[in-house]
């Protein structure tokens, strides 16, 4: 069983830059695809971010890339996710999730079978 831990989450203020982490165990990250999701209030999740334990290839959605950036600690054991020129659709609950590598069809979440518990984002003025 893979466990994924999310940390990082706070209140902050527009043009501010947050980094989330997620702590994984249980298993190695080698053949599995870390994706970071976010749910706004009242809207559905969705994907912002994946990598790929295997070859370490990242994938964001289009509307994040230019500020958002998921990397890995060598270890591979906790995967961040830098977000810079933080505005208010930022807000919302961030989650970490695990795929087996080749079953992901981004940014679909159905191939996510681990999820943590996911961190509060706010950016409030």
């Amino acid at each position: 069983q893979l466990q994924l831990v999310e940390d990082g989450g706070d209140s902050a203020l527009p043009g501010d830059s947050l980094r989330l982490s997620c702590r994984t165990s249980g298993r190695s990250l080698d053949t599995y695809v870390i994706g970071w999701f976010r749910q706004a209030p009242g809207k559905e999740r969705e994907g912002v971010a994946y990598i790929s334990g295997s070859n370490d290839a990242t994938r964001y959605r289009e509307s994040v890339k230019d500020r958002f950036t998921i990397s890995r600690d060598s270890a591979k054991t906790t995967i961040y996710l830098q977000i810079i020129n933080l505005n208010s659709d930022d807000t919302g609950v961030y989650y970490c999730a695990a795929a087996p590598v080749g079953g992901v069809a981004w940014p679909a979440s159905d191939a996510f079978e681990y999820w943590g518990r996911g961190t509060q984002v706010t950016v409030t003025s």
